[in-house]
């Protein structure tokens, strides 16, 4: 029999989605509405926030929050936006879409963040914001990243993709930014297919956002029911004239009811989401804690929560040839994925030139870390497996 795959990511549709999907169809509405509001209001709670806006992808969600500040904001093209050198490239790709310059800076070496202490050495008197990334399930040092960014006056875009319903010193991560972003990818915490959601405390950019999302459109009129109420002449005078008009450049983000059912049937069991990653998360650290001298092990900020949106393995000793170990890894079912990297790729090296060397910690990762699966269906038995072909690796090594 075939061994079962051990994914980097998986998911099982919930009883109540069915049911929320069926009602969605006897309805006849697909477009965002009831579903959609209480999917937004309830994740804005949760995550200490006034404001969400349900997307169609993280990275949209990205691209209209970056998109709002900098309209808001009055900054002007070629302005600069201080990145990560470690993050998935859709990041830095929503900097270069909204004619922004992305500044990478270096990462920690132990928890894969923006290194707070090299972002200073990186501003110029071009630069406009901070672009943290919250990394394989936890945050980064937002408390030394909010010091910096008041000291010279930038705003902070969390990216939050790979991390929510967990706290940082006390805070949901997520919530301290001027405005974050989650993604509700089908590999994600909790997925929708696809979809993205953007936080904020502030209602010029939850109301900006809302219009980006819908062409740009006036927000008097983002949903049917907008134009309902038809005995209030002054009301539907002010429809007639503007409901067809377009204040901002907009793009075509909207998801639809049914991605927001996913959602909110997933939010309902939030607790049992986080334990089960959790759960899994630890094991495999235990489980693999045995070569803790060939390999560094995913690691938990002090005063943080971890959700283990992926499990993040750096090889430390030079006899391991990290082609061989993968190999041996996806020959025995063990889906993996490399550590995110940035500045080789080749249409960075066309925008930014070849700097890579410039980025000592980043290079490192890139070349001695990779990531395997740690979602809530992982079982003990997939972790005992995992355990032996590490093991299995390292004996005919002659490392152990």
């Amino acid at each position: 029999m075939k061994k079962r795959k051990v994914a980097i990511a998986d998911f099982k549709i919930l009883p109540k989605a069915k049911k929320y999907i069926n009602k969605i169809l006897d309805s006849n509405r697909l477009s965002p509405g009831p579903y959609t509001e209480k999917f937004e209001n309830d994740f804005a709670k949760i995550h200490g926030r006034k404001y969400a806006v349900f997307v169609n992808s993280g990275t949209s969600a990205l691209q209209v929050a970056l998109h709002a500040l900098k309209e808001i904001n009055g900054w002007d093209d070629n302005d600069e936006i201080l990145v990560p050198a470690i993050t998935f490239i859709a990041t830095p790709n929503i900097i270069v879409h909204n004619k922004l310059k992305p500044v990478f800076v270096d990462v920690e070496s132990d928890y894969y963040c923006i290194d707070p202490a090299k972002i200073e050495a990186k501003i110029t008197k071009k630069t406009r914001a901070i672009l943290p990334v919250h990394l394989f399930g936890q945050s980064a040092d937002m408390e030394a990243i909010l010091k910096i960014a008041k000291k010279h006056n930038l705003k902070i875009l969390e990216d939050s993709a790979e991390t929510m319903f967990v706290k940082y010193k006390g805070k949901p991560v997520g919530s301290l930014g001027d405005v974050a972003c989650y993604s509700t990818n089908i590999a994600h915490i909790i997925t929708t297919g696809t979809g993205g959601i953007v936080v904020t405390d502030d209602k010029n950019i939850h109301d900006t956002v809302k219009s980006l999302i819908f062409h740009g459109r006036n927000n008097i009129y983002l949903k049917p029911e907008d134009d309902d109420d038809t005995q209030n002449k002054e009301k539907v005078s002010a429809l007639i004239e503007k409901r067809f008009q377009f204040v901002h450049v907009g793009y075509s983000f909207r998801p639809t009811e049914m991605e927001a059912a996913l959602g909110l049937s997933q939010i309902e069991v939030k607790n049992t989401i986080v334990k089960n990653r959790q759960k899994v998360g630890k094991a495999i650290t235990k489980a693999l804690s045995e070569f803790s001298k060939f390999f560094t092990l995913a690691s938990v900020r002090i005063q943080s929560e971890h959700i283990y949106m992926l499990y993040p393995i750096v090889i430390k000793d030079k006899r391991i040839n990290k082609e061989e170990l993968l190999m041996a890894l996806e020959q025995n079912n063990i889906e993996t994925r490399l550590f995110f990297p940035i500045l080789s790729q080749p249409i960075y090296k066309k925008i930014v030139g070849d700097i890579e060397k410039n980025y000592p910690v980043a290079k490192m990762l890139v070349e001695n870390g990779f990531i395997i699966g740690s979602h809530p269906y992982i079982t003990t038995s997939d972790i005992k497996h995992v355990y032996s072909v590490f093991k299995n690796f390292l004996t005919k090594k002659g490392l152990i």
